[in-house]
């Protein structure tokens, strides 16, 4: 598997088999590729509540080496824009999955939008984890996903006027 961990708030700390030992915190992305195999754990060592998204994809093919990276990406890149966190290539500083895909952070602020084009026939939109958003006219509201397919344009509005909605959007090939 393809394990990318965003974290919101808080922070977890990671150990693997790999002797890869590293805690991220709010902001931060960590991709680890399972591979071959790693056994790992990760655990909250603070007193403050840690909130994330954890996402896993399938890698594009078996027996891949086990490996683990970790990406700063400061609110300010995600402010009312998409900003690539994860692909196959690692352009634009995101970090590398091995998988033909790309993952998007946003933090749109309210009656902000944004208007993008899918390069895949299938994007979807993965976790709205804050405040509301209007997709293409439908409204999700915090702990919502959405499936969609065959949309090359998606318009992402913050609805609801209760502050920013914070996203992860996908697209997939």
């Amino acid at each position: 598997m393809e394990i990318i961990t965003y974290i919101i708030e808080g922070e977890l700390s990671h150990r693997d088999s790999t002797g890869t030992e590293a805690t991220i915190q709010q902001d931060d992305v960590q991709r680890m590729s399972a591979g071959t195999g790693v056994v790992h754990s990760e655990y909250n060592h603070s007193d403050k509540p840690v909130h994330l998204l954890q996402i896993w994809i399938m890698p594009e093919a078996d027996g891949l080496q086990p490996s683990y990276e970790d990406r700063t990406f400061p609110r300010a890149e995600k402010l009312n824009r998409l900003r690539l966190i994860a692909s196959h290539d690692g352009r634009d500083g995101s970090t590398r999955i091995n998988q033909d895909a790309s993952v998007y952070a946003s933090l749109l602020d309210s009656g902000k939008s944004l208007e993008t084009r899918s390069r895949a026939r299938t994007s979807r939109l993965g976790a709205v984890d804050r405040g509301e958003l209007d997709v293409n006219g439908t409204r999700l509201a915090k702990g919502d996903g959405a499936a969609i397919s065959d949309e090359s344009r998606l318009t992402l509005a913050s609805a609801g006027g209760n502050g920013a909605a914070e996203f992860l959007l996908f697209d997939l090939a």
